[in-house]
């Protein structure tokens, strides 16, 4: 695939890398293009400017910078007819949530880039450091990646992106309801980790335990 990231921090170093690894085509895309060609060379791959990196995402494009920047920079991005993957968390001081109460940080983010992209909400639940992991596995299991969409071939694409860092994708609802979820999550998840230091699996029961449920896990693209 080709794949244009918008950012230089470090989800954008640790996903890059990863999927450049699985033998993807990738573009970091920088408004610092000095950090976005330090990520280029370190990782064997391309670089250059924000709007470059949206040209050259075809297949998919990782928004992958600061909350605080993401909607803006969509509103000015040639995304349409992207898969636009949104792992951002709009999370403030004390934790707080930053859009409890209106549209979640995703649905933003697609109102911004407009009607022709598609945006999948992904990749937001785990500090960039679990990315780095080749794979991230833990007590034998697979990572499972949570994914919130509205199109089910851009949930496709982004599916294949998560099992290409050997993680398991899996349904997490449409974006007016899924992405809110993840994001209220993350928030809860940050603050056990790092304001708490609770091991936050502690507070989920094994699945067998959780009452009944639907199968959820992404079907494989054809």
């Amino acid at each position: 695939m080709r794949i244009g990231i918008l950012g230089t921090g470090g989800m954008a170093d640790a996903l890059g890398a990863q999927w450049i690894r699985a033998g993807h085509e990738v573009l970091f895309g920088g408004r610092d293009l000095g950090r976005a060609e330090v990520l280029a060379r370190r990782w064997s791959g391309r670089f250059g400017t924000l709007r470059e990196a949206a040209g050259f995402g075809t297949d998919a494009v990782l928004m992958a910078l600061p909350w605080a920047a993401a909607v803006e920079v969509a509103r000015q991005l040639p995304l349409h007819g992207r898969v636009l993957i949104d792992c951002t968390n709009p999370v403030g001081e004390g934790f707080r949530l930053l859009t409890a109460g209106g549209p979640a940080a995703a649905e933003r983010l697609a109102a911004a880039a407009g009607p022709g992209a598609h945006v999948v909400k992904a990749f937001n639940l785990c500090h960039e450091d679990v990315w780095r992991l080749t794979p991230p596995v833990f007590d034998g299991r697979p990572l499972g990646v949570p994914l919130s969409g509205d199109d089910a071939e851009a949930l496709a694409v982004v599916g294949q992106l998560v099992r290409d860092l050997g993680c398991e994708p899996f349904a997490a609802g449409e974006l007016e309801q899924g992405a809110g979820l993840l994001e209220a999550t993350a928030a809860l998840l940050i603050r056990l980790w790092v304001g708490e230091g609770v091991d936050a699996r502690s507070i989920a029961p094994p699945v067998e335990s959780a009452g009944p449920r639907a199968p959820g896990v992404l079907s494989r693209p054809s």
